[in-house]
């Protein structure tokens, strides 16, 4: 059996940051989950034995609790997997004051301040950091400017812990998922196909939505996960400051030749 890793995933109790928790704990792994809403995170940790640390993680006090909770049960930190966030759509003249400081606080400053809190302790363990930003990191769709914009702050403050400390022996790596089956991606896709007038709800929306990814279909949490626990894990000790796309390929495609895809039909344009 691999070495022993005690890992903090925040936004443990739904979609990639449970797959996590799940994944790593089978692998026989400490794992401590965290976010704000604990019946979520509860029913997590009854399920696979993680220990549930309810906490708003931009919240600078709640978070130094929250790491020495971790450090209290397990005597160190290995792994930090930054995956809560939350979404909010609209263009620049679109979007609120308040939605747009929401956002920054829970996708970008909620991670700075627990690496702060965390990092004396992933460096005594030369440990690992992933982020879990999004392909809107990458490539920007419309009506999308805070969540692309925290995204890739968050993409980038990962590089610079790369950057900064990978002589100290820390190693930070992002993942950058597409459409992936989670709980805020169904409500987005459940809006979409109301707005679009689709028949079939949110099945329909995820088809729509993924008609150009190669793969054909949106992706599950546990294939991001997998990608997490990698990254996380010995093997991939030469890995830092890397992005890896996990879109089934849909970054890969070219916007420029999309009219010439059989697959595209045309809707209503938006109002």
């Amino acid at each position: 059996m691999a070495e022993q890793r005690v890992v903090l995933v925040t936004g443990g109790g739904t979609g990639i940051g449970a797959a996590t928790a799940r994944l790593l704990r089978a692998a026989g792994h400490q794992v401590v989950i965290s976010g704000r809403r604990p019946e979520p995170l509860r029913r997590v940790a009854e399920e696979t034995g993680a220990l549930a640390h309810p906490s708003d993680a931009a919240d600078p006090e709640a978070v130094r609790e929250l790491v020495d909770t971790t450090v209290r049960a397990y005597g160190r930190l290995d792994g930090l997997v930054l995956n809560a966030g939350i979404g909010r759509g609209g263009a620049v003249g679109d979007t609120t004051l308040e939605d747009w400081e929401a956002l920054i606080r829970t996708n970008l400053t909620g991670p700075f301040v627990l690496l702060r809190a965390a990092l004396p302790h992933l460096l005594a363990a030369r440990g690992a950091v992933v982020g879990v930003a999004s392909v809107g990191a990458l490539r920007n769709s419309p009506g999308n400017a805070a969540y692309a914009t925290s995204k890739a702050a968050l993409l980038h403050l990962c590089r610079s812990l790369a950057v900064d400390y990978g002589p100290q022996g820390l190693r930070a790596n992002v993942v950058c998922p597409g459409w992936v089956r989670t709980e805020m991606a169904d409500q987005r896709m459940a809006r979409f196909a109301a707005e679009a007038g689709l028949q079939g709800g949110t099945e329909a929306a995820y088809e729509e939505a993924n008609r150009l990814t190669p793969a054909g279909r949106p992706g599950e949490p546990r294939e991001v996960a997998e990608a997490i626990n990698w990254l996380l894990s010995p093997a991939a000790s030469y890995a830092n400051g890397a992005v890896l796309t996990i879109d089934g390929g849909v970054t890969a495609v070219g916007v420029g030749g999309a009219a010439f895809d059989h697959r595209i039909e045309a809707r209503t344009p938006r109002q």
